[in-house]
């Protein structure tokens, strides 16, 4: 049956980042998609749209709301409306928050591989980054409490950027591991900073768990940035929410935000989230569910085709994160040699750190651009083995 996630879109020429690339090139990198958003957003922009005044914009009741139903009716998780406040984006959130809640020169704790953003976010406000890398062991990964404590509890860490779901291996943590994450940070005095902007992108008949939701610890030490922006392919709209609980560690968030200049909206930002959470939730649950048949069919095709890879299983994102260690040869740049030799452009798992030899590919598109893709990846990886 055809899908109306089928449709080929054509983002040439519309300023697209994903899809600045040469006519015979396919990019399967940056994690946003090549479908419409729903037809609700839609509806609702234009509506907004055909006012044609674009004035200064206020966060009104029906963001607040959709926000809160959101999540108690999906995610089991109810949010006071006080807890919430409105930012451009995820990544400026993140940055502001590092700035205001850490000092020049003390740590912020990832758990890598993780979302590269992270890196600058912390490097670019002048303080250092103090790995934990996850266990990786047979094809699967886990925390390294013992690893992890050790970073906490290094005097110089002030804060940790926790990814829930963990972009790029696809892992919905359970509540059992938050429960210990945030005990953790709170014996040593580390405040969590939980980007669970692709909470909505899970397996069907799968969730996560918000963070704060789990215990007193996780509530009262944590904040969380949530958005529509990856499930519902509005990334171009700037728009986010901030989760802070605790009303002091709010106000400083809050004041941070304002001063960095990222509290405001443009006029589509505070339309487009009420839209999505307010009507979007059928077209989601189709969504979610053409984008695990992509992923079971690139699973298939590697296993079948190239067997010599390994992917990791995922519980949620439309991120696949291959391990190809097993071939022969440097692949210090391995990504550069597939967009060579099969116009496949897809990311290195290099970027995240502890991933050498992995790639990151974005399977958010028609399954003919899926098919497309295997098929260049079996083109690259047959003329690397022809090299040995």
């Amino acid at each position: 049956m055809q899908s109306i996630f089928d449709k080929e879109t054509d983002r040439r020429g519309t300023g697209s980042m994903k899809w600045d690339v040469t006519p015979e090139e396919l990019p399967m990198w940056v994690a946003d998609m090549d479908f419409e958003t729903a037809p609700a957003v839609q509806e609702a922009i234009r509506e907004r749209a055909a006012h044609g005044v674009f004035g200064y914009t206020l966060i009104e009741d029906d963001w607040y709301e959709a926000y809160q139903n959101w999540w108690k009716i999906r995610h089991n998780f109810e949010i006071p409306r006080d807890w919430l406040i409105f930012c451009t984006g995820v990544v400026p959130a993140i940055s502001s928050i590092v700035r205001k809640m850490t000092t020049a020169a003390e740590k912020v704790v990832v758990l890598t591989p993780v979302y590269n953003i992270f890196f600058n976010s912390i490097y670019n406000n002048g303080r250092n980054i103090l790995e934990s890398p996850l266990k990786y062991e047979n094809g699967a990964y886990s925390i390294d409490f013992e690893d992890l404590e050790e970073k906490l509890a290094d005097p110089q860490t002030s804060l940790m950027i926790f990814c829930n779901p963990h972009n790029p291996v696809g892992k919905i943590w359970d509540k059992e591991t938050l429960e210990k994450l945030g005990d953790l940070c709170v014996k040593h005095h580390v405040l969590v900073l939980s980007d669970e902007i692709h909470c909505d992108l899970t397996e069907p008949g799968k969730d996560y768990v918000p963070f704060a939701s789990v215990s007193e610890n996780c509530r009262k030490n944590s904040i969380t940035c949530v958005a529509p922006t990856k499930a519902f392919n509005l990334a171009g709209l700037q728009t986010a929410a901030v989760i802070v609980p605790d009303p002091t560690v709010r106000h400083r968030v809050n004041r941070g935000l304002n001063t960095d200049e990222v509290a405001e909206p443009n006029v589509f930002a505070a339309i487009a989230p009420a839209a999505a959470f307010g009507k979007g939730g059928e077209w989601l649950d189709e969504l979610r569910a053409y984008l695990f048949e992509n992923r079971h069919y690139a699973e298939a095709f590697i296993e079948k085709e190239l067997p010599m890879l390994h992917v990791i299983k995922a519980e949620a994102t439309y991120l696949l994160w291959v391990d190809c260690n097993a071939l022969k040869g440097d692949l210090s740049d391995f990504s550069d040699f597939i967009r060579k030799t099969s116009g496949l452009y897809v990311s290195d798992g290099q970027e995240y750190r502890q991933g050498y030899g992995f790639l990151r590919i974005n399977l958010a598109c028609p399954k003919s651009r899926v098919e497309d893709g295997m098929n260049r990846l079996k083109k690259s990886i047959l003329a690397w083995n022809e090299k040995f």
